[in-house]
């Protein structure tokens, strides 16, 4: 199986392949005001990639529950200046850009971008085209409302149905938009829109996921805060349920034996 990202393409059926993540925020619930200097965000993307990232993804907008939107152009002020360095510096980085907007979108593939990670999964109508039109990667992520209201409503009647309904019609979406099939991945939505324990059903039940949707397809569990998961590692049952995209730190990940079942697909 292959994620196919302008002219990288992902073999996906070998070992776990690694985002790590940047936040270019004054308030994001990781690492929020942390990387806010161009010089630190560019420094920190050059140690996740010396510790072995596959994917670098770089956000200027935070997600976290309560937060508003961030303007394009803020965005933008923020992001270009990491873009246009780590391309200049590593061209060969696969980069990836969290947002919602496809202007924002444009830019950034336009700066050498190779996926954009739209936790909306296509909330602005332009992004489509957008991503379509540079042949890039596509992280549709499952998220009840905005990130302002998002944790308002999170009883669901089931769950891992509900949140393929809600990818399968995004992926329609993307397709009449002229997305590749192959260009697409799909984040559940961790914690977006979710309790903890609804969460965690989801996490159980991702095999269930993979059947609702009819095809495998790239999964990608994003949790920014990966301490939730590794501190319930010994009470989840790993089982196969596709190929996995993890995210964090690369040297923490790659060494961690919940990460290591998860990538052998045992249970």
């Amino acid at each position: 199986m292959i994620w196919r990202c302008r002219d990288t393409t992902f073999e996906l059926s070998g070992r776990v392949r690694v985002m790590g993540i940047v936040n270019v925020t004054p308030d994001s619930f990781s690492d929020g005001g942390r990387y806010l200097d161009p010089d630190l965000a560019i420094a920190r993307c050059h140690e996740l990639l010396a510790e072995g990232a596959d994917v670098l993804d770089l956000g200027a907008e935070s997600t976290r529950p309560g937060s508003l939107p961030v303007p394009s152009d803020e965005q933008w002020k923020r992001l270009e200046p990491v873009l246009a360095a780590l391309h200049k510096a590593r061209p060969e980085a696969v980069l990836s850009v969290d947002t919602r907007n496809a202007s924002v979108a444009e830019r950034a593939l336009a700066l050498g971008a190779r996926i954009v990670n739209d936790v909306s999964a296509l909330s602005d109508p332009a992004m489509a085209g957008v991503v379509a039109r540079a042949g890039a990667g596509l992280v549709l992520m499952h998220m009840r409302g905005t990130p302002e209201n998002m944790q308002r409503d999170v009883a669901y009647a089931d769950i891992t149905t509900e949140v393929a309904d809600f990818l399968r019609e995004r992926l329609a979406r993307a397709e009449a938009g002229g997305v590749a099939r192959e260009c697409v991945a799909f984040d559940p939505g961790i914690g977006f829109g979710k309790s903890a324990a609804g969460s965690l059903e989801l996490l159980a039940r991702l095999a269930e996921l993979v059947a609702e949707l009819k095809r495998t397809l790239t999964l990608v569990v994003i949790e920014h805060d990966m301490r939730f998961l590794f501190s319930l590692a010994d009470r989840l049952h790993v089982i196969h349920w596709g190929q996995v995209i993890a995210s964090g730190t690369p040297e923490s990940l790659r060494g961690n034996p919940w990460v290591q079942r998860s990538a052998l697909g045992t249970a």
